[in-house]
């Protein structure tokens, strides 16, 4: 009961802030007035949606983890080592209570435009953490209360623990390297990244004065008052009610009547869906869920590897992050302060040149293994009937990349846009938008949304302590001998990009990374929307990398492909996607000649 009614009030928070959004655009082209309050009510909602449905995703266990080391274990070292991960999770949580509480109390200022007191927008971080407390004692199939009861009690010791033995252990002195070594050590053993990194930045705080451990709440419910961020859950909600009123099925025939003739075409055909569904979607693990229920048992009766269909559908779902709108741009044009309609320029020819590549592999290893090749060539006629019946959704990336480019909007307006252009198409177009599924696709969008957000949350304090203690300006002083030479930076960056792919979720990377290398790169006299690309390239490969390797273990399971041979296909696919950003790195003209052929 008390999950299902946190959940309607947070899928009604969103839906407050998309039509928040989408009036402050009517005013301002059809009434030629705009208001100062829209933008700010649509953030309010927004932090207050995802910090009560932080506590959804905990009662569901949705939050975004790495279960590497679980898998490994016994079921006994596992169900041990799942009980102190909620402990983390709980003292985690307690902290945030405590101390969120005791900044509302501090704070004092107003809203700008709304007036409201801001008291009210930072005691969002308490209630959520509390909820957090309550879904983690509440029992349910396999818990009982006395092991909720004990998650509890094991989360308040560890809290004391920290709180007061912090000081004597190791003092004020080593707070950045117990920040990292304390957050890695947790996201590795599994517990869910946000509370890694949140629990993390309260270990490296706890030695000082209390005034620094409310900066933690502070920061997190500041990191998401912050407009810009909006365009991720209106993005995601418009993939969802697009996915729901039966655009994808139509991309898909496209799909199939234009390249399924070729060697590998049903592989072709894989890469040419993700590219569109790319310009709709900007997630590549929603990306990779749907096109592997579609395309991969489909492959498999033709005759295809499932390993190797598994493996292309995650290689191919990286074009989500690659073609606009993609949400890891979004989330890097906000960190480093770049234009977002320029973002989306830049990148647009290395998507395609992503696609190509992956096209390449499909083809070549098609030939060597006899896939494809057994469907006949659709007529014109064929082709045309297909691309009619889905160019309402191709129009779609059009309007997003054009009208946020020359400033039509802003790119969470356009989020916001796609949305009623979704409900739109599925409802008048194609007719297979019902309120059933509508429902579904709102609720499913709102926690992919959340589960998100809170890493960007809690990645702020995480990000806060590294500045405070300097690390940014000590690690350029460290790379400085390389700024002399951009080409050797970008090499040691790219590398060290890589090997964070590999253990570290791709936002959470950027939120934690971008704030410290941008200012190295543009000292370097390296364009910032150059280096967008290359760091949300380099991260999105780490999504096809074990150990983390999000989007194999997505189209593995859904596919029903075995995981380790998955693995091993993806290899191919991995080394045309470095052959790529070693391209897209050291010819900076292909993201830089398209922006400035567009214009300012």
């Amino acid at each position: 009961m008390v999950d299902r009614t946190l959940e309607a009030v947070c899928v009604c928070l969103m839906l407050v802030a998309v039509g928040v959004a989408c009036l402050q655009v009517v005013l301002r082209y059809v009434f030629n007035s705009g208001l100062p309050w829209p933008e700010e009510l649509a953030t309010w909602v927004f932090g207050w949606a995802v910090f009560l449905g932080m506590a959804i995703a905990t009662g569901r266990e949705s939050h975004i983890s790495i279960d590497v080391i679980l898998r490994l274990l016994s079921p006994a070292a596992r169900s041990r080592l799942e009980f102190f991960n909620r402990a983390v999770m709980a003292s985690a949580s307690i902290m945030l209570a405590i101390h969120g509480m005791d900044y509302v109390n501090r704070a004092i200022a107003a809203s700008p435009a709304l007036q409201w007191p801001m008291k009210y927008f930072f005691v969002a971080v308490p209630v959520g953490a509390a909820l957090n407390l309550f879904f983690l004692a509440w029992p349910k199939p396999g818990r009982t209360v006395v092991q909720g009861l004990g998650v509890l009690a094991g989360g308040a010791l560890l809290y004391l623990a920290v709180r007061y033995g912090a000081s004597s252990l190791y003092g004020e002195s080593g707070s950045a390297i117990v920040l990292v070594i304390v957050g890695i050590i947790a996201i590795v053993l599994g517990v869910p990244v946000a509370f890694a990194l949140a629990f993390g930045a309260f270990a490296a705080f706890a030695p000082f004065s209390q005034i620094l451990l409310v900066t933690i709440s502070q920061n997190m419910g500041a990191s998401l008052n912050s407009f810009t961020l909006l365009a991720i859950p209106f993005f995601i909600l418009a993939a969802a009610v697009m996915n729901a009123g039966g655009i994808t099925p139509r991309l898909v025939d496209l799909a199939m009547q234009l390249v399924g003739h070729l060697r590998g075409g049903l592989g072709q055909a894989n890469v040419v869906t993700n590219t569109m569904l790319a310009g709709i979607s900007g997630s590549s693990t929603a990306d990779a869920s749907t096109i592997a229920k579609l395309m991969v048992p489909e492959m498999a009766a033709r005759g295809y590897g499932r390993p190797f269909s598994a493996a292309l559908t995650a290689a191919a779902a990286t074009l989500a992050n690659l073609i606009p709108p993609s949400l890891g741009l979004i989330i890097y044009a906000a960190l480093a302060s770049v234009s977002v309609g320029a973002l989306f320029v830049a990148t647009i020819v290395p998507g395609l040149m992503v696609a190509a590549a992956l096209m390449l592999v499909v083809y070549v290893l098609s030939r060597r293994r006899g896939y494809g090749g057994d469907m006949p060539k659709a007529s014109l006629r064929q082709r045309m009937s297909s691309l009619g019946l889905a160019i309402p959704a191709l129009i779609l990336p059009l309007v997003i990349v054009g009208g946020v480019r020359f400033g039509a909007f802003t790119a969470t307006e356009a989020g916001a846009i796609a949305f009623i252009y979704a409900l739109l198409c599925g409802a008048l177009l194609y007719r297979k938008l019902t309120p059933a599924n509508l429902l579904a696709a709102i609720r499913e969008s709102m926690m992919d949304t959340v589960v998100i957000a809170i890493i960007i949350a809690a990645a702020a304090p995480f990000a806060w302590v590294l500045a405070f203690e300097q690390v940014p300006q000590k690690i350029a002083q460290e790379l400085a001998v390389l700024v002399a030479q951009p080409w050797l930076l970008m090499a040691a960056i790219i590398v060290f990009l890589l090997i964070v792919g590999l253990f570290m979720e791709m936002i959470a990377s950027l939120v934690i990374l971008v704030p410290i290398l941008v200012p190295l790169v543009i000292s370097a006299g390296i364009s910032p929307v150059h280096f967008g690309i290359v760091i949300v390239i380099s991260l999105v490969i780490g999504a096809l990398t074990p150990p983390l390797g999000v989007l194999v273990f997505t189209t593995a399971r859904v596919g029903q492909a075995n995981q380790t041979e998955t693995f091993r296909a993806i290899v191919p696919f991995v080394l045309a996607l470095l052959a790529v950003l070693l391209l897209v790195t050291y010819v900076p003209a292909l993201t830089l000649l398209p922006v400035a052929w567009f214009g300012p």
